[in-house]
């Protein structure tokens, strides 16, 4: 049975997809099989791993749309034990087609779709859009917990009591296994007193969900070799192995695999 994990923030630019491409490719490098969903519309963590939008013909979209099997549209990427679902920005008017087909179980789709590959990985990272539509819905029904990912600047917790009353509910009337696995603080930077309020603020409210190397908090620096990774197709894992934001995916995994 596969772990299935949504990275999820309805807030753009915290590194989400940095997140979910970067821990994925840490547990496969780990030797763990490993499936990463990109279910946002914007497709970066498709780019991400080196591919573009005229390398596959069907992606994440016609799995949702129920024309195609997940089977049908994933692709081996170039890092061992990881494959990927691709994504296209079709999924951007995927809500208005849900709705017109007036189909009940449309927030199970993904569900549904993933209980027929489970038993193939050990992991299945689940990149989720900026928003709590029906994507992020189908991503939070289908999983067994979610990473949030929030960004260490003003403002970082903005809208985070929104996301977590979303969780509650899907938990209450969906998904009842589903889980908090983590919050995760991004673009931290230890000589500014803005990022160490946010993860203070962080502590105070959910110190049993911020993951730990030992003693200290996992936090994701910024780091110029992030910014960089995705130009070229890789990871920061494999870009620049031995980066600190490539130390701080890599403990994320560790931590994982631990829980």
């Amino acid at each position: 049975m596969s772990e299935i994990i949504s990275i999820a923030n309805q807030k753009g630019g915290v590194g989400k997809t940095t997140t979910a491409v970067n821990l994925a490719a840490s547990l496969a490098r780990k030797g763990k099989k490993v499936l990463l969903i990109d279910a946002d519309p914007q497709s970066n963590a498709t780019t991400n791993l080196g591919f573009k939008r005229s390398d596959y013909e069907f992606n994440i979209y016609h799995v949702l749309m129920g024309t195609k099997k997940l089977t049908d549209i994933i692709l081996k990427t170039g890092i061992k034990n990881l494959d990927l679902a691709p994504s296209n920005i079709s999924l951007v008017g995927i809500e208005k087609e849900f709705y017109d087909k007036k189909n009940r179980k449309r927030e199970l789709i993904l569900k549904e779709s993933l209980a027929k590959i489970e038993d193939v990985y050990h992991y299945i990272i689940i990149d989720s859009p900026p928003a709590l539509g029906p994507i992020t819905i189908n991503a939070l029904s289908a999983s067994d917990s979610v990473i949030v990912p929030i960004q260490c600047e003003f403002f970082a917790l903005e809208g985070l009591a929104q996301l977590l009353n979303t969780i509650g509910l899907i938990k209450k009337s969906i998904n009842p296994k589903l889980k908090i696995k983590g919050f995760l603080p991004t673009m931290y930077s230890g000589q500014n007193n803005l990022s160490k309020q946010v993860l203070a603020d962080l502590e105070y409210h959910f110190k049993d969900k911020l993951f730990k190397v030992k003693k200290d908090y996992i936090v994701v620096p910024r780091n110029v070799k992030i910014a960089e990774s995705p130009s070229f197709g890789e990871p920061v894992v494999t870009y620049a192995h031995k980066s600190k934001g490539s130390i701080a995916y890599r403990a994320l995994a560790a931590a994982i695999l631990k829980s």
